[in-house]
């Protein structure tokens, strides 16, 4: 049996992956094959790195300090505005994000993980989906995590590159491509909300990339082939205000989400795979 672990996409909304790891972790069930994008890109660097409970503290303790420092969105409005205006594409800058990462995962490279790891980012001059699986980690994850309109896109050896939830949120089909039996979902809980039409002209992007990212996501799944047994976890604590224009500043709750969701992603497991 092949166990994938695949992280979707979704922000702030990431630490809910914490509680689900947790819970995956305890319960013994260790991934030969992780597949990220977007902040799912930095949870599974993690745990391909240290694919054992203890990652679960290192994560916790990445997740609180990152919103008590409100460090990676947390630029002054006047900032923000002065930033859109010279670079006429971003909001934020990504140097604080590549500091963070820097800071927890140094030079370490795909080469060096004990657990394959692979990260999908979307190509802009090949309008592509993109998948590192060598090379340093941490340009990777600038790669798939650069959101558009929010960070600025990231260059990669001549090439750039935006979020890879533009092209493969939850990659789900990936894993299933690379020889996975055993699928484990770990997914922000957006796909479980009902999208409703946009009645402001900021919510039009927003509804169209949540259309675009559940209709490649219900493919892939129902293109599951016999015999590979998948697992989508439930995802705690998020809500419609989740998806509010300024939710990606939100870090508030952090805890209790993780929390939260490794108590639904337990009794999901128990109830599936038996009581451990």
């Amino acid at each position: 049996m092949t166990t994938a672990f695949v992280l979707g996409g979704g922000g702030v909304l990431g630490a809910v992956e914490v509680g689900m790891l947790r819970a995956l972790l305890q319960r013994g069930i260790v991934p030969d094959l992780v597949l990220g994008t977007s902040v799912g890109a930095l949870n599974g660097a993690m745990v391909a790195r240290q694919p054992d409970v203890g990652v679960v503290e290192r994560l916790t303790s990445l997740w609180a300090a990152t919103a008590e420092s409100r460090e990676v969105y947390g630029d002054r409005p006047l900032r923000t505005v002065r930033r859109v205006v010279s670079t006429g594409t971003h909001i934020y800058s990504a140097t604080p994000l590549r500091r963070r990462l820097e800071e927890e995962l140094g030079d370490a490279r795909f080469e060096d993980l004990p657990v394959h790891l692979e990260v999908c980012a979307a190509s802009i001059e090949r309008a592509a989906e993109h998948w590192f699986t060598s090379g340093p980690l941490v340009p990777a994850i600038l790669a798939s995590a650069a959101v558009p309109g929010l960070l600025p896109p990231a260059e990669v050896d001549g090439e750039h590159f935006l979020d890879g939830g533009l092209v493969n949120s939850i990659p789900v089909g990936r894993a299933v491509e690379l020889g996975a039996t055993r699928v484990f979902v770990l997914q922000v809980g957006r796909i479980d909300r009902p999208l409703k039409p946009p009645t402001r002209p900021w919510e039009v992007a927003r509804v169209s990339f949540e259309v675009a990212r559940r209709h490649r996501f219900m493919r892939d799944m129902a293109t599951i082939p016999d015999g590979v047994e998948v697992h989508v976890l439930p995802a705690a604590g998020t809500s419609a205000r989740d998806d509010s224009l300024w939710a990606h500043r939100d870090f508030r709750g952090v805890q209790e989400r993780i929390d939260a969701t490794y108590a639904a992603s337990r009794a999901y497991l128990d109830e599936r795979l038996g009581r451990s």
